[in-house]
């Protein structure tokens, strides 16, 4: 029997050190080839030094180019039978190629998060206006995603708040979105043998990449909202600031004095966490589910985050560490947490009983493979009750296929 051979297209390389969507596109690629699929990973971008090399693992890389038929070519030849868009402007400039090339290709959205749930929270954030359901239906941005959706035999939704939102506010069908969180190996009394204890650890740590607009915003907010009180109650108390591509309006805020100390790119994301005694994530707007918290509960490190950063995240299970939306609580349940060592300890639990119960690989990734090869047996069928995803593949709303091969002729 035939290996059957998935092609993931993405904006950009895999980068597993530098985002959770990294390690989230690493997660997935990890399952495919457990399953035995030949794998291989396109993208668009010019590779840098923190992407992984996928060679390593048997995956051929191939860069495609924006807006050219030599990606028609290439797909006809490959003939996958699977197709994985990473995130929906991918899908919008390579589905219709897709489509028309290989008709019989089961097409996956991973959607990573929904970008239109992040962007208007930002846009209503800058606004000082609340957040509600009716900014998300007037903005283009969630037409776009939600088309991309529609246009797909299956979109990975990784947050249960993200699924209940798609379904009661958009009517979405539920047998194009598949819940997929995070896949991890299980905590089991090993791996918690090896943590540092309490008392060997110490500073607060923030890790995330700054070329999203949410950490950005939450690393200014801890300086100016929150470290000032902590540091009062803590005077030799330091949070070491780690992440990938920081700008100069981060570079900005060190200040060692104060004990506010930019680290920059962590080369071992997961040591720095480890070595930490609690994880700070005041994030004011953003979507999905945050890899830095997950990383802080693999690492048992307790965290205090917002709402928004602990949406979908955690079922009906106790946080591991606080809650808190007020910047002035959060700072003080900060210093209970880095002070309180029985408080620490049981944090600690829960954040084992989260990912033991929530991002177990081994229960998650049998029901998502048996879940594609049943839409793959009836793929027609299941193309025909999504009526209105076959509405948006005609061609008569195809603006972006006729957009796509305008900017090919002209670029000739």
């Amino acid at each position: 029997m035939t290996k059957e051979t998935i092609l993931i297209i993405g904006a950009v390389w895999v980068e597993p050190n530098s985002s959770a969507a990294g390690s989230r596109m690493m997660q997935l690629i990890e399952l495919f080839l457990i399953e035995n699929y030949t794998l291989v990973f396109a993208a668009t971008s010019q590779k840098n030094e923190n992407a992984i090399d996928l060679s390593q693992f048997d995956i051929d890389e191939v860069n495609i180019e924006l807006n050219s038929s030599s990606f028609d070519d290439f797909i006809k030849k490959l003939q996958p039978s699977i197709v994985v868009f990473d995130r929906f402007m991918i899908e919008e400039q390579f589905g219709w190629r897709v489509a028309e090339n290989c008709p019989k290709a089961l097409r996956i959205l991973d959607t990573e998060d929904l970008h239109f749930l992040r962007k208007v929270r930002h846009q209503q954030l800058k606004k000082g206006e609340e957040f509600n359901n009716d900014a998300l239906l007037k903005a283009d941005d969630t037409k776009r995603e939600i088309a991309a959706i529609l246009r797909c035999d299956l979109s990975l939704i990784i947050s249960t708040y993200e699924m209940d939102l798609l379904k009661s506010v958009f009517k979405i069908d539920d047998k194009i979105l598949y819940h997929l969180p995070f896949l991890y190996h299980r905590i089991d009394k090993n791996h918690e043998e090896k943590w540092k204890t309490f008392k060997e650890r110490k500073y607060f740590v923030f890790i995330g990449n700054f070329f999203h607009k949410p950490n950005i915003d939450a690393v200014v907010t801890l300086k100016k909202e929150i470290w000032p009180i902590i540091r009062t109650a803590l005077p030799e108390a330091e949070i070491h600031i780690y992440g990938a591509y920081v700008n100069q309006q981060i570079q900005d805020l060190h200040a060692k004095k104060e004990g506010f100390i930019i680290k920059g790119f962590a080369e071992n994301a997961q040591k720095v966490v480890e070595d930490a005694r609690v994880v700070l994530a005041p994030l004011r707007f953003g979507a999905g589910i945050k890899g830095k918290l997950t990383e802080a509960m693999l690492c048992g490190t307790p965290s205090i985050t917002t709402k928004i950063g602990a949406e979908g995240m955690h079922g009906n299970l106790p946080w591991n560490g606080f809650v808190k939306n007020d910047f002035k609580e959060f700072a003080l349940k900060a210093i209970t947490l880095y002070t309180d060592e029985k408080m620490w300890s049981s944090s600690q639990k829960n954040g084992t009983e989260i990912i033991n119960q929530i991002y177990d690989r081994e229960t998650l990734s049998q029901p998502f493979i048996k879940q594609i090869k049943t839409i793959q047996q009836h793929l027609e069928t299941h193309r025909t009750q999504n009526f209105l995803g076959s509405l948006l593949q005609h061609q008569t709303l195809q603006a972006t296929k006729y957009m796509s091969k305008w900017i090919e002729a002209k670029n000739k």
